[in-house]
């Protein structure tokens, strides 16, 4: 960098990490054209140190989500997205250099929240659809988020930056804290997850069965922290009024989500809780209450369900095609779509339902 440029943020990540690890020299992966003059990578660089506590692994930290030079937002309170990503991942005690594939997910990363601006914080969960790592058999193929134990957040020149550790998670670990809570299944893997190291050749946490037992009585006890989920398959079509009745209004949604949303429905409507399904351009709103109906807007429906119709509602949702007319209410009916997996290149990888 030339000494012109003012490099408030970038300096205080740095300082950051030699408060961690001293005089270590990290393995820095810059980018060679920023992607505001048309670069493929959004993130200025990766910094990678070699960590040995509470056992061998990378440590890897980026440089892009905050405002590293100048400020330019208008949030004086948080530097950029206000955060900066890690992720910790098992090393070979010979290995020199950390695996491309890493580098690659945490840029993916960065284009994934410079393109739509979802700020990504601890707690949050987000479904890779396919391997971490792209062409290993890894049974991790989504992510959690949390703070990193060993790096508080800062507050710079240009505002708060916090560190959000990632977190490579299997698919039903990823269903257990969608209908739980993240937090809680992180805690409850405490033990064989020490400093949430990403580890690609482990097995689903859930396998045993202390942990299993835990996740259910979560659930059961605390119900769902999870009030918003974004489903990509979402539509709506009011009932018509016929001539001596009116027809059903039509929910649609994919069979991906269709299962989750059975869960959540016991894990937040039956515990009194507002459930929200949110798509690009239309969001339902779920709530309990004694009597079941719904108001109709252009981006937004306010569905209310009594406990009867919650109940059959949530044993009938299942991952597969399939159109369900209630017992309990007959004003809405709902459709449950194919969802179709696609790879990065738009092709079709698999299909659920």
């Amino acid at each position: 960098m030339s000494e012109n440029i003012e490099a408030s943020g970038w300096n205080a990540i740095e300082g950051a990490m030699v408060k961690l690890y001293n005089e270590q020299e990290p393995k820095h992966y810059g980018t060679m054209i920023p992607y505001a003059l048309g670069g493929q990578d959004p993130l200025d660089g990766i910094s990678v140190y070699k960590a040995c506590k509470p056992l061998p692994h990378w440590h890897f930290v980026t440089y892009g989500f905050s405002e590293l030079y100048e400020k330019e937002s208008d949030n004086h309170d948080f530097s950029g997205f206000g955060f900066e990503l890690t992720l910790r991942l098992t090393r070979d005690e010979q290995e020199e250099e950390p695996p491309a594939w890493a580098l690659n997910l945490l840029q993916n990363m960065g284009r994934y929240v410079f393109n739509s601006g979802n700020i990504l914080s601890p707690g949050d969960y987000l479904d890779a659809n396919g391997p971490i790592c792209l062409g290993s058999d890894t049974k991790l193929t989504a992510l959690a988020f949390s703070e990193d134990g060993e790096l508080p957040a800062l507050h710079t020149p240009n505002g708060r930056v916090e560190f959000v550790q990632m977190i490579g998670i299997t698919e039903d670990e990823l269903e257990a804290m969608k209908t739980w809570s993240t937090y809680g299944l992180l805690e409850a893997c405490q033990e064989l997850l020490p400093a949430h190291i990403t580890d690609l050749a482990r097995e689903s946490m859930l396998q045993v069965p202390a942990i299993a037992e835990a996740v259910q009585k979560g659930i059961d006890q605390d119900g769902s922290n999870t009030g918003f989920l974004y489903v990509d398959q979402l539509s709506f079509k009011p009932g018509k009024k016929r001539l001596l009745h009116r027809s059903p209004a039509e929910l649609s949604l994919g069979a991906k989500q269709a299962g989750t949303v059975g869960k959540l429905l016991r894990g937040r409507l039956m515990k009194g809780k507002n459930l929200t399904l949110s798509s690009q351009d239309l969001s339902v709103i779920l709530m309990p209450g004694e009597e079941s109906s719904y108001e109709a807007a252009d981006k937004e429906i306010r569905l209310t369900l009594a406990p009867e119709v919650i109940t059959e509602l949530s044993s009938l949702m299942q991952p597969r095609e399939e159109v369900l007319r209630l017992a309990s209410y007959h004003d809405v009916m709902i459709h449950i779509v194919k969802t179709h997996i696609k790879d990065q290149d738009g092709n079709i990888v698999s299909t659920i339902g």
